[in-house]
Parts: C-alpha cells; sequence; structure tokens
C-alpha cells in the first residue's frame, strides 16, 4: 500500500514537471519568435504598421491559458473544485436516497 502511495506520489509529481517543461518552452518559442518578427517588422518598414503585434497577441493569449492551466490559476475550476463537486454530488445522492 505505502509502494502504491509513492508511486502515485512520483506519477503525479512527473506529470507536474512535464506540464511545467512544455509551458516553458512555448513561452521561450514565443519570445524567440515574437522577437524575430518584431525585427523583421522593423527592417522591412520600419514600424510604419506593427503588424507582428497580431501575431504577438494571438499567440500571447495563448500562452497566457497555457499558464493558467500550468500553474492552477483558474478561478472557476481551480484545484480542488472537482473534488468539491464529487463530494458535494455524493452528499445530494446519499440525502435522496434516505427518502426513497
Amino acid at each position: 500500500m505505502e509502494n502504491q502511495n509513492t508511486d502515485n506520489k512520483y506519477l503525479r509529481a512527473k506529470e507536474r514537471v512535464d506540464k511545467l517543461k512544455k509551458f516553458y518552452a512555448n513561452l521561450w518559442s514565443y519570445i524567440i519568435v515574437i522577437s524575430l518578427l518584431a525585427f523583421i517588422n522593423y527592417f522591412t518598414n520600419n514600424f510604419r504598421y506593427m503588424w507582428f503585434l497580431w501575431a504577438a497577441l494571438g499567440w500571447g493569449i495563448g500562452v497566457f491559458f497555457h499558464a493558467m492551466d500550468t500553474f492552477n490559476l483558474n478561478p472557476f475550476f481551480g484545484k480542488n473544485w472537482e473534488e468539491k463537486k464529487i463530494k458535494e454530488y455524493m452528499q445530494e445522492d446519499g440525502k435522496e436516497n434516505k427518502w426513497n
């Protein structure tokens, strides 16, 4: 039993580390590519029209939601939301069964 708990903790930790690695890879890719696009934009028209900002905005929204998922920053469906809902529904189910 204790060995299984250790294995579960290891798997959860490994999963968390994988999520972090993917987020940081996404963030670094964003920084490098957007910087490259900004340089290209500058050298082609000296920022008369900053078209690279459209790519930065679109990809930036994706990076923002990726960060929310990675660092559990979702205000609506946080870390314990699922557990709380399961317990709530189990309690409701138990109350209904008493009266049937």
